[in-house]
Formats: C-alpha cells, structure tokens, sequence
C-alpha cells in the first residue's frame, strides 16, 4: 500500500512527534509511506516551552515535506497537493487539538474530494485536556472531516462519539515506545550518573496543573518516616514553578526531591527510567500516555490515577497501581505497598507478557482495517 501520514515529525520535539516516526516506522516495512508535515507548529505567542524542536539528537528520524503552516491557510493547498501526488492507498491524520482544525479539516476534505483515498484521524486526545465549549465546538466541526477515527483509549473513544455520533470508529492503546530503550544502560550506571541511590520514584514529562504533580508532592511527605525516597521530577514546567518549590519547602522533603526543569532530549531518557523503581502518573485528566509506555519499555511498574485512559493499559496490582485522582493518602498507600512487598521483582514480568497489547505492528494493522472498512462501506 502507499500510505500518506499527515503529522508533526523531526525536527519537532514530543510525544506525537515521536508517534509519528515509530508509526512511519513500523509502515516502511511493508508498505511505502509518505509524511506531510509542519512548517510551523505552533506560532511563539502560543508555545509556552523554550523550543518546539528536537535540540538533541532524536533516536528515530524518518524525513518528512514541512508543507503545513497551521496559521497559514495558503499552505494547506500546497499540503494537500503533496498528499495527492503521492496517490496513497489510506492517509492517516493525526489529531490531538482542535487549533490545528482549520488546516486538518481542508488537507482532508480536499483529499476526500479528489481521491478515494479513505481519511482515518488517529486521536491523541479528542479534546483538549484544558477544554472549554469553543474547543469542543471547534473539534466537532474539524473531526467531520474524517472517514473513520482511530481512538487510543475507550473513554476518548465515548468521547469521540458524542462529538460524531455513528463514526467508524476503533481503539488501539498507544503503543510502547521502545525506541528509548534499544540502547539502555544498567540500573547502576544509570544511578551512578545521575547521584541517586536507594529507592527512587520518577515523575517524567512537561509539568502541567492536569498532571497533579501537588499531588504527588504530598504523597511523598505522607509516606512512612522509615520509608526513604528520591523523587526525581523530569521535565519542562509548562506552567511558574515557584509554587511547586514552596509546597516542596512547607512540606519539608526538600532532601527528597530533586529537580530537572528541562525538557530531556532522547539520548538522555533512558538514564532517568533506569534509575526509577518506580514511574508514577498522578494526573487528573487524561486521554493516554506516553509516559506509562515509555515506563514499560524499560520494565518499570507506574503508578497511574483512574483517569482517562490510563486504567485502560494498566493491571491494578499486576503491572503496576490504579488509585484514584487528586488523592494523596491513595499515591503514598500504593507506594509504600510496592516497597514494602515483592512487587518490585514480579511486575517487570508481567509487564513482559503484556508488550503484545501494546505493538506499533498493532496500531498499524487497526489504521489499515479502518480503511478497509471506509472502503467496503
């Protein structure tokens, strides 16, 4: 098959970014592929970050046409056009906030016009995790646009209905990214670079309010006073970081906590998932995670709240801990449960057996068949 991904990809940083080169990835082989991607991503005013691009060297680089201008209307013909002359068999677009609408509702609709290509949005999120009614409005008019929907979580999937009732629609977990741990180092050199030792728990990703890291702050200070612990906090605060800082200080586990404020290039994520026991997601809202399957590339438990999808990928006691949002006594229960037992040696197992839900091949297959089905419809 020709298959035509429209996306953000290298140079750009992140998740979806990310998602976009593995998927391309697993396509190449045994299909030809084609990414239309950004020129612009996000305008400055709007990025809260100090860069949108990969400063440091991704692991997995598949070369993209940078066509799309998301604030640029001229650009979405051009894009369009780089779609069609590459005359694919199925073009996967990819959907995670309803900015990007207005570009992704003409690419497709002109696509739709002019091909028989069928159209499939893949969702990161429905809607925005910082929703209002003019985000829910924008995204209802954009994902009409689309075919068939491919959703990574059942919640986000009931989402999407609501949105465009009678969708083709299917769900496929986000698949692991196993990119990260191809080349790991060992759990001692891991700990050796970084100064850490004795039982360490990592909160890994751009600090944002939905992901509850308050939450997890108290946790910390909730636990047993003969239960040490290093919390490293890895990531870019997308949001002022002195609140953080005081909580940390009125609750007096400044000594626990160590902080990278930065956003973590891809040579460097494997040291920081070596060197954690255990990975922990106290989010209060959430479609998916790529953090919990970053965490189960390198074997490592999480701890994750019953928000969104996450209860989805995660086996309460099994492969890691399911407890409820905004509910600090919960987090410091279920850490103190996973020092405190044998679960540390018996879940890396079990996260083991589970890799096969979790396959790029798998999202691949579930892309394909959604096409088949707009096709036969």
């Amino acid at each position: 098959m020709r298959i035509c991904l429209v996306g953000p990809a290298h140079p750009y940083r992140g998740g979806i970014s990310h998602f976009t080169q593995m998927l391309a990835q697993e396509f190449q082989s045994a299909h030809e592929v084609r990414i239309v991607g950004y020129s612009r991503l996000y305008p400055s005013l709007l990025f809260p970050g100090r860069t949108q691009y990969d400063e440091g060297g991704a692991l997995v680089q598949v070369e993209s046409l940078r066509l799309i201008d998301s604030i640029n209307p001229l650009t979405y013909r051009r894009a369009a056009d780089a779609v069609l002359d590459f005359e694919p068999d199925l073009v996967v677009v990819k959907w995670w906030h309803p900015f990007f609408a207005p570009a992704l509702r003409w690419i497709a609709g002109a696509v739709k016009r002019r091909s028989n290509a069928p159209v499939v949005f893949l969702c990161h999120n429905v809607l925005p995790h910082e929703g209002s009614r003019a985000a829910t409005a924008l995204a209802r008019w954009g994902l009409r646009a689309a075919d068939a929907f491919l959703a990574q979580s059942r919640e986000d999937l009931s989402t999407l209905q609501q949105i465009v009732p009678n969708a083709v629609a299917d769900v496929h977990p986000h698949p692991t990214y196993t990119q990260f741990a191809a080349s790991a180092i060992t759990r001692n050199e891991a700990r050796r670079r970084l100064g850490v030792e004795g039982r360490v728990l990592l909160f890994f990703g751009l600090v944002r309010a939905y992901k509850g890291l308050d939450d997890l702050l108290r946790a910390v200070a909730l636990l047993p006073p003969g239960l040490a612990v290093t919390l490293l906090i890895v990531g870019e605060f997308y949001e002022a970081r002195e609140p953080y800082d005081r909580l940390i200080q009125s609750l007096g586990i400044g000594e626990r906590v160590r902080i990278v404020d930065r956003y973590v290039a891809d040579p460097e994520v494997a040291q920081y998932f070596m060197a954690a026991d255990l990975v922990v997601l106290p989010y209060r809202s959430a479609s998916q995670s790529g953090i919990a399957q970053t965490a189960f590339a390198f074997e490592r438990p999480v701890v994750v709240t019953a928000v969104g999808g996450l209860p989805d990928v995660v086996e309460d006691g099994i492969t890691g801990y399911v407890v409820p949002p905004h509910d600090p006594a919960a987090l410091a229960a279920a850490i103190t449960r996973f020092f405190g037992s044998d679960d540390a040696s018996r879940m890396p197992q079990a996260i083991r057996a589970s890799a096969r839900r979790f396959t790029w091949a798998g999202c691949a297959r579930a892309l394909i068949a959604l096409g088949e089905r707009v096709r036969s419809s």
